[in-house]
């Protein structure tokens, strides 16, 4: 079976509102996270469509008055993503099992760069898509082939795991089997993967 997995909130922790809140305090938080995390831009971010100066830029706009705080906060994203202890064990699991394992994410390549070792559970992977170097997102039907043409990957003998219901719901259009993240364990996800 091939099993595919989200990064963000799946495999790595990446809590940009409690980051933002800890870095800026309120009010200024909810202003930088309204201009930045819930902006339309945030999606170009991850399809890699605009270069991080512009990107930047469009979420200055939207809070002129916090350009310092938003440009500081940029420039610390690389602290908010963390791997997950259980994220490499639960791989090497499932490729002990005879199981491939793959990765589909909306990712921006800026926080590819700042924060490599969050990503270090790649090398136990079979592959995967970056959302940042296609120009595609989640739940685009466009990725799910993009994924499945790449490797080969066979709609109805694979399973895609997802925090967003959105992208659950995309996976399952596409024909994909999908499983709702919400915080279950390793073991957990293996019952549902199986059950």
């Amino acid at each position: 079976m091939n099993i595919i997995f989200d990064i963000g909130k799946v495999l790595i922790d990446f809590d940009y509102e409690s980051f933002v809140k800890d870095l800026l305090g309120e009010p200024a938080a909810e202003k930088v996270i309204e201009a930045t995390w819930k902006s339309p831009y945030w999606i170009e971010f991850d399809k890699g469509n605009l270069s991080d100066e512009e990107v930047l830029r469009l979420f200055i706009s939207r809070a002129p008055d916090c350009e310092k705080e938003i440009r500081e906060v940029f420039a610390r994203l690389g602290s908010v993503p963390k791997m997950r202890p259980t994220t490499i064990p639960m791989i090497d699991r499932l490729k002990a099992e005879g199981h491939k394992v793959y990765f589909l994410s909306n990712y921006f390549q800026y926080l590819i760069h700042v924060c490599p070792w969050a990503l270090e559970f790649r090398s136990h992977m079979d592959g995967g898509v970056f959302s940042c170097f296609e120009h595609l997102v989640k739940p685009m039907p466009e990725i799910y082939q993009l994924l499945c043409d790449r490797y080969s990957l066979d709609p109805k003998d694979s399973v895609f795991i997802d925090d967003s219901p959105v992208n659950v719901e995309g996976a399952e259009r596409f024909g994909i089997r999908a499983i709702l993240y919400t915080g279950q364990t390793p073991d957990q996800l293996h019952a549902e993967i199986f059950g």
